[in-house]
């Protein structure tokens, strides 16, 4: 496999071309956090204020995965992730060119949708690749790509300072995020030209209709619509935090809530409307086509703990190290970057894991499990460590973190293949819903020691609660190691070149 990897060849072609176009949509995502005290100091923002602006940036990240995997199922991953990608330099201009803290508010919230990027991927990478191989594809295609955020940190404020001698400052933070939000939108028009839906002879599958989640039991419809409720009720927290430094009153607040209680009744229809043949039994689904929302939900609140305390710790790690330890920027976002670097080997080696280990609950639950403990270590990390070995714990944290998500989404494209964008759109929004409340919870918090201790004890508790619930709830899936997807002949034998390996 590692041969056929390098090669660049059919399939894995399109998983490199992929995981690229993932990997800049999260160095777009997360052009701000290496960057944020520049930023701060430039614009004479308070602490408030940029611990909110790290909280926009993950907030309309819940709705877009939802509406993306929508739209990815119907209109395939090639056409989404390219418009997409080119819609990225917009929020990005926005962003470079702000003048006040409103104008950076509204752009970091346009900008929290490129992050729904991720779930265009999973479909695509699902298609082109058998179950038996599902978690190392998934697993590159999100580590790789993740890795994006690590590159962010690493490389932008060596650039932004490179790039003074254009401003006159100390950094020039604006043509710097400028630069990615341009270089992604060009690759979008790269990825469109270079790739296709699916193998030939392959057909795309979508839902009989649109607009909501199919289910396939009236149970499981309840069950949807009781688990969709944090999806909003996290924008109402933000809109709360928002009011509380400011950017909104009192009555913008009590309209945007009612708004999101419309938002809720309306996504509930459109729910029903997809699934309303159930209540009237116009249509039952045999045993052998339906699946349980509940593994969905559980999948849901994995990714709240792996991924959503991914995305808490990479917004405030930067910082963390510069003033816990006394750092530079640019070698504090370096070093921040240890945590996220880890995606390149820990993401697809938390799928192998869960390709090669016969049981993908069991590598779930212990992957969950260890991060808990990884994070309940970090929660001591004070200035008074050794900074080689808080960065190796930073980075023994993290594998479990994202070896977590690489599980997750092994699981993920196995459920139910004809709403595999709207189930991984679901499984992603909750790592968003994570991420909101981690960090509305950090920015609550006392800065300091006693801050942070209380921040990496929260991540370390809420693991360890998920993964009791997953060894006594999560199911294994079925057909979790064939050589075929579910509602799939098995494909023709692949002609390869001499000495080629699959």
């Amino acid at each position: 496999m590692l041969k056929a990897i390098l090669s660049f060849r059919d399939r894995y072609r399109i998983l490199h071309l992929t995981w690229f176009a993932f990997f800049l949509t999260f160095v777009v995502w997360f052009n701000f956090a290496p960057l944020a005290t520049m930023v701060q100091e430039d614009m004479g923002l308070t602490t408030p204020q940029i611990r909110t602006l790290a909280i926009c940036n993950v907030a309309l990240t819940v709705p877009a995965r939802i509406i993306i995997g929508m739209v990815l199922d119907r209109y395939g991953p090639r056409i989404t992730y390219t418009c997409l990608l080119i819609f990225s330099a917009i929020p990005c201009l926005m962003f470079a060119a702000a003048q006040d803290f409103y104008w950076l508010v509204i752009s970091r919230l346009l900008l929290s949708i490129v992050g729904a990027g991720f779930v265009i991927g999973i479909r695509m990478v699902a298609e082109w690749f058998p179950p038996k191989e599902i978690g190392f594809a998934e697993g590159v295609y999100g580590g790789w790509g993740n890795f994006g955020s690590a590159a962010a940190a690493f490389t932008l404020p060596t650039i932004a300072v490179a790039l003074a001698v254009f401003s006159g400052g100390q950094g020039n933070w604006r043509m710097t995020i400028a630069l990615t939000g341009i270089a992604t939108a060009i690759y979008g028009f790269i990825y469109f030209v270079n790739v296709k839906d699916t193998p030939e002879g392959k057909v795309y599958q979508k839902p009989a209709r649109h607009g909501g989640m199919e289910v396939t039991s009236v149970k499981d419809f309840w069950f949807m619509l009781a688990a969709n409720l944090p999806l909003t009720g996290v924008l109402g927290l933000l809109a709360w935090r928002l009011e509380q430094i400011g950017f909104l009153d009192t009555f913008a607040l009590y309209i945007t809530w009612i708004a999101l209680v419309g938002l809720y009744l309306f996504q509930s229809y459109k729910c029903w409307d997809v699934n309303r043949d159930l209540f009237t039994q116009k249509k039952r689904y045999p045993a052998e086509d339906r699946y349980r929302f509940n593994q969905v939900f559980l999948l849901e609140l994995t990714y709240i703990v792996n991924f959503g305390s991914e995305l808490a710790v990479v917004s405030m790690l930067p910082a963390f190290f510069e003033l816990t330890f006394s750092l530079s920027k640019p070698h504090a976002g370096m070093i921040a970057s240890s945590y996220a670097f880890m995606n390149l080997m820990a993401r697809p080696g938390g799928g192998i894991i869960s390709d090669r280990l016969g049981s993908r609950k069991w590598t779930m639950t212990i992957l969950t499990a260890a991060m808990g403990i990884g994070y309940l270590i970090m929660a001591g990390q004070n200035s008074s460590w050794w900074l080689p070995g808080a960065i190796l714990v930073t980075m023994l944290c993290s594998f479990f973190v994202q070896a977590g998500e690489g599980s997750t989404f092994a699981i993920v494209p196995l459920i139910k293949r004809r709403v595999t964008g709207q189930i991984a759109g679901n499984v992603g929004a909750y790592g968003n819903v994570g991420a909101v409340c981690y960090l509305t919870l950090y920015s609550l918090l006392p800065e300091g020691a006693v801050g942070n201790q209380i921040f990496f004890q929260t991540l370390g508790v809420t693991s360890m609660i998920v993964a009791f619930l997953c060894g006594f709830f999560l199911l294994e899936p079925k057909g979790s190691f064939d050589s075929h997807h579910e509602g799939e002949l098995a494909p023709a034998p692949e002609v390869l070149a001499p000495g080629q390996e699959v």
